[in-house]
């Protein structure tokens, strides 16, 4: 491999010492090794010990400066301790410091459920939530003696994901965001009291294999902490809407009360729908706002756009306010629409040698299609942004961040007196930013986006 390397890759070198510790670790011969395309660099390995072949899974460091708990090692270690309490997870058979790499076993499976028939993925949701109660259930001490964080109290036990995020947020903050700052003094306001037991919580949750018509293992456990055990049905039923999980999740979420023998709590999973949206868009927008190199910008992009539409849903379900009915975006060509198509054009026509190519060639394509649509409506948006804040706040801005600027201060010191009032704007302006990028490729996401659960009449 020639030239720089993005952050989150790993040279030959690298490559080639992760190779030489597995062998270390098998005594065998590594005899395949297929690269995953992703934004972490991850392999399968194939590994020859006596004469029979068996496959390997080599996890990586993400890299960047997005992740929360960026000690690899720790998520070896929550894994070995799931694995030595009878939890369907993958077993580590070892962990590399230079560079970091869990070796653990590879997973059979697959998420695509779309050939199984209904019955069959009633048959493997059921099995999955069941494991999920069991994680659940686990005794919190091993996990806090490897170094979880214990909260203490229902505020502490609630807000154990804002909690964990802040630090990374404070620093990486690249701009003003007077919607995650309105949201965090909201939450704080508005934290479940009742909710006084803690478990372990996988907390990025759904993501299971399945392979001949049953579930295989739970995987990826970078995020895990202990907190609410809602958090894991609030995040579940956020991916359901993008990669689904097989049966709906109203009938999961049956058979994880089923599992517990307790009804769940709707408006406390909605509470942690609201704050696992916040918490994914405090992690990216730093980036977002000023682009690292290496960063998978188009993937960041998106998740920024999708998370902020589910903030403003799960905000409104919550506090009662209804999102603003805008207008709609009355189509234009932007001033640079010519040099735009030139390079869409160029780009299409360009030879790529690989799958990896393939796939940066796709995030450049995405990316030109976001900067057509702010190049078409990006000014006007800006336009009618800044005149919403200054009729608020009762004085003129030059430009939209000394607008946000203000915002920001002044929903960090409102009451809740004035929640509605900040609603409505904060939904028209990121609701105006759906309108805009919502038809692109990355906005797709965006626009699919769905509340997992409504609150109980």
């Amino acid at each position: 491999m020639s030239g720089a390397a993005p952050l989150n890759d790993y040279d030959d070198a690298a490559v080639g010492r992760i190779t030489g510790y597995v062998e270390q670790l098998t005594g065998g011969r590594v005899v395949g090794l297929e690269r995953l395309i992703r934004w972490r660099p991850s392999w399968f390995a194939d590994v020859e010990v006596d004469g029979v072949v068996r496959r390997l899974h080599l996890r990586g460091d993400r890299g960047g400066d997005v992740s929360i708990f960026p000690d690899l090692k720790r998520e070896a270690d929550v894994i070995d301790l799931l694995h030595r309490q009878g939890l369907p997870v993958p077993e580590i058979h070892g962990y590399l410091a230079d560079p970091p790499c869990i070796v653990m076993e590879a997973i059979a499976g697959t998420r695509d459920f779309s050939a199984l028939d209904d019955a069959t993925k009633s048959a493997v949701g059921r099995d999955y939530m069941h494991a999920v109660a069991a994680m659940h259930r686990l005794p919190i001490e091993p996990f806090v003696a490897a170094g979880l964080h214990q909260p203490d109290g229902a505020e502490a036990i609630a807000l154990a994901g804002l909690d964990a995020y802040m630090p990374h947020y404070r620093r990486t903050k690249s701009r003003p965001e007077p919607l995650l700052a309105f949201v965090i003094g909201w939450l704080r306001r508005n934290v479940p009291d009742h909710r006084t037991q803690a478990s372990f919580i996988q907390f990025d949750s759904g993501q299971y294999l399945v392979d001949q018509d049953a579930m295989t293992k739970l995987y990826d456990f970078e995020f895990s902490m202990i907190g609410d055990p809602l958090v894991d049905i609030a995040t579940m039923g956020m991916r359901n809407s993008f990669e689904p999980l097989g049966a709906p999740l109203a009938e999961l979420i049956g058979y994880y009360e089923e599992a517990t023998g307790e009804p769940v709590d709707h408006d406390a999973i909605l509470f942690h729908v609201l704050q696992f949206s916040l918490l994914g868009t405090m992690q990216f927008t730093g980036t977002v706002g000023a682009p690292k190199a290496g960063d998978p910008h188009s993937v960041y992009l998106m998740f920024d756009l999708a998370l902020r539409r589910s903030i403003l849903l799960a905000l409104s379900a919550l506090s009662g306010v209804a999102l603003p009915d805008l207008p709609p975006l009355v189509e234009r060509q932007g001033d640079n629409a010519p040099l735009m198509a030139k390079i869409a054009d160029t780009l299409a026509g360009l030879a790529v040698a690989d799958e990896g190519a393939q796939m940066q060639k796709m995030q450049v394509a995405e990316l030109v299609g976001w900067a057509q649509r702010a190049d078409a409506h990006g000014a006007d948006m800006v336009a009618h942004n800044v005149a919403d804040v200054a009729a608020l706040l009762g004085r003129p801005f030059q430009d939209w961040n000394a607008a946000a600027t203000a915002l920001e201060a002044h929903v960090s010191a409102a009451g809740p007196d004035q929640d509605a009032a900040l609603i409505t704007l904060l939904g028209t302006i990121e609701g105006r930013r759906l309108q805009l990028f919502g038809p692109t490729a990355l906005g797709v996401a965006a626009s699919n986006v769905v509340l997992p659960v409504t609150r109980k009449a």
